[in-house]
C-alpha cells in the first residue's frame, strides 16, 4: 500500500511535468522520450519494493503423494506451457451490470484499462443475472472453479465466513427502508467490485441454486479454514462478474463477444476490480 502510495505520488509529479512541457510546446518525440525517463523512475522503483524480476527460477512442491520434487531454471513461459493446465483464449467474462447506460447482451470494454504490452483488451458480454449463474453452476459441476468479482464488504461477517443479505437488520435498527436497486447502487456510488474469489462448490435445490461456497486468500482465520458461505439472494445483489470457459455458453451468450465492443469510460464501475 505505501508502495502504490508513493508510486502514484511520482506519476502525478511526472503527469504535471508532461503537461507543462506540452504547453511550453515540445515535440511529441521529446515528450515520448521524457516519459522513457519517466518510466525507468518507476521501474527503480518497484525493484527497490518488491526487488529485481528473475529471469528464471526454481520451482519447489510436493506432489500428490507428498513427494518432494524441484524443478530448477524455469521461466514464465516455460511454467504456463509445461504446469498450466487453462487455455486462456477459452475463457470470457461476464459481467451483470443492469446500469441504465448499458445494454443487456452487449459487449463493453472499458478504456485505458490493462496492464500488459501488448495484452488483449478488456471484453465483458454484460448478461442477466441468471445467465451468469446457470453459467458459474454448470462449470463447477464439471469440476472447474469460477473466479468471479463482487462487493465483498457489503452484509458480511469476516470471521464467520458468511454472505448473506439477511445477516444484519439494519432497517430494524435505524427504523427505516433501504431501498435502492443493485442499478441504483451502481449509478450512484453504493456498490462497486472490490475483491475477487472463487466459487468451488454450489447448492441445487433442481435447477436453481441455492447458496455457493467460496475459496478466499485472506488466509484461513475467517470461516471454515479459509472458506466461505455465500447465499443465493447475496449473489444476485453483489456479485458483478464472472469468468467463464467458453464450452459452458450458448451460441446466444458467444455471439456477443463477436460485436465490436462499446468502450466504458475509465471511471466506470466495471473497471474498478481490475485498477485495484
Amino acid at each position: 500500500r505505501m508502495m502504490n502510495r508513493f508510486i502514484t505520488r511520482k506519476l502525478r509529479e511526472f503527469a504535471s511535468q508532461l503537461r507543462e512541457m506540452y504547453s511550453n510546446g515540445s515535440k511529441l518525440t521529446e515528450l515520448r522520450k521524457e516519459k522513457e525517463n519517466m518510466l525507468a523512475v518507476v521501474y527503480n522503483m518497484l525493484c527497490i519494493c518488491l526487488g529485481t524480476p528473475p529471469e528464471t527460477f526454481d520451482w519447489q512442491f510436493r506432489d500428490k503423494k507428498k513427494k518432494f520434487k524441484r524443478i530448477n531454471n524455469l521461466t514464465a513461459l516455460d511454467f504456463y506451457s509445461k504446469h498450466v493446465d487453462v487455455v486462456l483464449k477459452d475463457k470470457v467474462c461476464l459481467i451483470h451490470c443492469p446500469m441504465s447506460n448499458k445494454e443487456m447482451n452487449e459487449h463493453y470494454t472499458v478504456s485505458y484499462l490493462g496492464n500488459v504490452t501488448g495484452g488483449d483488451a478488456i471484453s465483458y458480454g454484460n448478461v442477466e443475472i441468471e445467465v451468469m449463474k446457470r453459467a458459474a453452476a454448470k462449470s463447477i459441476k464439471a469440476g472447474e472453479a469460477v473466479w468471479f468479482g463482487c462487493d465483498v464488504g457489503k452484509m458480511f461477517h469476516r470471521d464467520l465466513g458468511v454472505m448473506d443479505m439477511n445477516l444484519y437488520d439494519f432497517e430494524l435498527l435505524f427504523n427505516t427502508e433501504f431501498k435502492m436497486d443493485k442499478k441504483t447502487k451502481l449509478e450512484y456510488g453504493d456498490s462497486i467490485m472490490t475483491h475477487a474469489m472463487l466459487l468451488t462448490a454450489v447448492d441445487m435445490k433442481g435447477s436453481d441454486s441455492i447458496k455457493w461456497r467460496i475459496e478466499n486468500s485472506w488466509g484461513e482465520k475467517g470461516g471454515d479454514k479459509g472458506y466461505m458461505l455465500m447465499t443465493d439472494k447475496w449473489f444476485d445483489e453483489y456479485t458483478y462478474e464472472v469468468v467463464i470457459d467458453k464450452k459452458y455458453l450458448g451460441k446466444k451468450v458467444l455471439d456477443i463477444f463477436d460485436r465490436e465492443p462499446v468502450a466504458l469510460n475509465p471511471w466506470d464501475p466495471m473497471g474498478s476490480l481490475a485498477r485495484k
